[in-house]
């Protein structure tokens, strides 16, 4: 019978990411980038619209309309904002202005601007750090979702906030960026897929798990049964090929973990991932080869990812 992958994969070379996909991934990450910025940049704006009725910088303590956008000029965050007393809230504001707004002269505003967009630049650097796996999470459900609805297939999906599940709507748009978990029903019977679920027998985040239950018949006691799962998979969405050999050590460590710990009852194993060199390539095709890892793929191959979407969907 022929294996899995040899539908999109002839050969090491297929999996390897081309220059063009680094370039692509690069720019899609920039534009990913100024697209979260844009909140940001529109507070900033009107920070400085409110802010401008000020004389002088004292006159700021009094406009209750922007005290949280002083805040943030000041550096403290909303996480650290929740535990802070309104005494310390007003320390954390007056030493913003004594210390840098009023040295500012009348440029005090734009100073203010300045260290709102620092503190919201900061907070925006830290999403972005996990940006690529949301991304490649992102490009696999829709992959998935596409597949199902060409299959004639109904779908359910969990919604990553409220953790509510809910039929697929009709008009699916941009449903994939909320999701942690599809479940649907094929000829094997009831399915569903779980991002980012930590898993008892393994004692670890796993990215892509593979459950032959449907989402309504889970109890918590079943994440416990080795018997429910079927297939488990490392997700790695970095384009940068500097990260791609530290990636690929942590997925391959991975999934050996969840070899060993199912080693009684035996599940498939895959990797997708967008940033892939020759030396890695070679050693995901050998794993493949040796049937160490049951499939693989590209994410910056659109026939590679809906190739083991299908796959997904079928098992």
């Amino acid at each position: 019978m022929t294996e899995s992958y040899r539908g999109h994969l002839k050969s090491s070379a297929d999996l390897r990411t081309s220059y063009a996909a680094v370039r692509a991934g690069f720019v899609e990450l920039a534009l990913e980038k100024n697209r979260r910025a844009t909140p940001f940049v529109e507070e900033a704006r009107a920070l400085k619209v409110s802010a401008s009725a000020a004389k002088k910088p004292g006159d700021l303590k009094k406009m209750a309309e922007i005290r949280q956008g002083l805040l943030t000029a000041a550096g403290v965050s909303g996480k650290a904002t929740k535990h802070l007393e309104e005494s310390d809230k007003d320390d954390a504001i007056g030493g913003l202005i004594a210390n840098f707004l009023e040295p500012a002269g009348d440029k005090f505003v734009e100073e203010l601007v300045f260290r709102f967009l620092l503190t919201r630049g900061d907070a925006l650097g830290g999403s972005m750090r996990n940006i690529g796996g949301f991304m490649a999470q992102r490009k696999l459900t829709r992959s998935m979702i596409s597949c199902l609805r060409i299959a004639g297939a109904g779908y359910s999906w969990l919604h990553t906030d409220t953790q509510a599940w809910a039929d697929g709507p009709e008009d699916d748009t941009g449903i994939e960026a909320h999701v942690r978990g599809l479940s649907w029903t094929n000829r094997r019977g009831p399915r569903t897929l779980l991002y980012n679920l930590t898993v008892p027998l393994v004692g670890n985040n796993i990215d892509l798990c593979l459950l032959n239950r449907g989402y309504a018949a889970l109890t918590k006691e079943d994440f416990s049964k080795p018997e429910i799962y079927i297939a488990f998979g490392e997700l790695k969405g970095g384009i940068d090929p500097a990260g791609a050999d530290e990636h690929w050590k942590t997925a391959r460590t991975a999934l050996e973990r969840i070899r060993k710990a199912f080693a009684k009852h035996p599940v498939l194993t895959f990797f997708v991932g967008a940033a892939i060199e020759a030396k890695m390539a070679d050693e995901i095709w050998n794993l493949l080869e040796d049937k160490a890892i049951a499939n693989a793929a590209n994410l910056t191959d659109d026939d590679q990812i809906a190739a083991i979407s299908k796959w997904l969907c079928a098992l």
